[in-house]
């Protein structure tokens, strides 16, 4: 979620034929790479739908798993690890437990040097102090905030993918800013959802996400406020940089190309949590069709729309891979995951599934939200994380992509 060049311009100015050709072979090969991780994501989608025909129901479903995390330790504990992959839309244990795996393996690769673990964190190697800081600050609003769990489900996952480990990122390593960044993730973001639900979305007709993600940015704008006066917080000068998946630029181009939007589209599943990397990626979507297949009342609400609700994400970020790709080039960044965590899924929810759901949330997200976020976070002060331009741009897109896909299902 940090970008490094807020206006995605070239630090150079290539010759003209030479910018055309790579230009071509570009858009051919990242055309090319997106397709691919689509048509993997379809193939996924269809065996998950035909083995969930089978699946032996093993496990506790959805309905009433609130209640019961209010009153048991063990729904609970199942609860917190759920909300770790809630952002997806996803809402498993064994989501969250692959997501950690994958996660953790490739955190282990990279610290040994190994170039099949791509990068974690951005390159930073923060993960560590960000998964702290994320999981306290989860852990405070589910204790905090978890007795309300007994009116049935709360958006007590909010803090865990903003505020926290945006914190860590901005402010650097160390339990001051993991504590801080937790705390102020805690009572700054999951109370403005819990007010926004009701007051925003429920009026308008909007779903729960829209409040989500907009007190997810407005809440880490009000932390952001509050960390520039605390004097044990020193923010970085210059705050820590990512180290994106480069494009390629020498031989064998579009094959180059091909693989990096291929792996662009993966890593975008774990942007959300800061993690960024295709085996966290492949870990969480590992875990949550499993979860799927043993009982697909559980994830993703107890919905039974895993399978659609994958490819629709996949195809989203396909679409914004490949549209906004020039913003990419030379160590740039474009918050092509936006509309994965909120649009996409949002209008598959919305609408059951349906085609015009799947295709027409995916596009309009994908063409809204990236832009949005840019124009968002290029006009934040110094010291603000530009998650609060990505989750504006999210909230912003769902709600007009949504009632528009509506006229298309009259």
């Amino acid at each position: 979620m940090l970008t490094s060049a807020v206006d995605g311009a070239p630090r150079r100015r290539p010759d003209p034929a030479a910018k055309k050709t790579a230009t071509e072979l570009g858009a051919i090969g990242t055309a090319l790479g997106a397709l691919a991780a689509v048509i993997l994501a379809g193939v996924l989608a269809l065996v998950l739908h035909t083995l969930a025909q089978q699946s032996p129901r093993l496990g506790p479903a959805f309905e009433g798993w609130a209640a019961s995390a209010s009153n048991s330790p063990f729904p609970a504990v199942r609860w917190f690890l759920g909300d770790m992959t809630e952002p997806l839309f996803y809402k498993s244990e064994l989501a969250a437990c692959g997501l950690l795996a994958g996660a953790f393996l490739a955190w282990w690769a990279g610290r040994r040097g190994k170039n099949w673990a791509g990068q974690l964190t951005y390159g930073t190697g923060l993960w560590p102090w960000v998964l702290a800081s994320a999981s306290l600050s989860l852990l405070l609003s589910n204790v905090v905030f978890g007795r309300m769990l007994d009116d049935g489900w709360q958006p007590t996952f909010v803090p865990f993918v903003c505020v926290a480990p945006a914190m860590v990122l901005m402010y650097g390593p160390g339990w001051r800013t993991c504590v801080t960044g937790a705390v102020l993730g805690a009572f700054t973001v999951t109370p403005c959802a819990l007010l926004l639900i009701p007051t925003v979305a429920v009026p308008l007709g909007l779903p729960p996400v829209v409040a989500n993600v907009l007190a997810m940015s407005l809440g880490s704008v009000l932390a952001f406020l509050i960390a520039r006066k605390l004097p044990w917080l020193v923010l970085r000068k210059p705050p820590l940089q990512p180290q994106p998946i480069q494009p390629p630029s020498s031989d064998n181009r579009v094959l180059k190309d091909a693989v990096w939007a291929a792996r662009r589209v993966l890593s975008d599943f774990t942007e959300t949590q800061f993690f960024a990397n295709e085996l966290a990626s492949a870990g969480v979507i590992l875990g949550v069709a499993m979860a799927f297949v043993l009982n697909p009342a559980l994830p993703s609400y107890g919905s039974n729309l895993v399978p659609h609700i994958l490819l629709a994400q996949a195809l989203t970020s396909a679409i914004g891979v490949v549209v906004w790709r020039g913003w990419f080039r030379n160590g740039g960044w474009a918050a092509t995951y936006a509309s994965l965590v909120s649009v996409a899924p949002a209008a598959v929810l919305a609408y059951d599934g349906s085609w015009q759901s799947i295709i027409g949330g995916a596009l309009l997200g994908a063409v809204l939200a990236p832009p949005i976020a840019r124009a968002i976070s290029a006009r934040l002060p110094e010291g603000f994380h530009p998650v609060i331009g990505n989750t504006a741009a999210m909230a912003l897109s769902t709600a007009v992509t949504l009632p528009m896909l509506g006229l298309l299902h009259r």
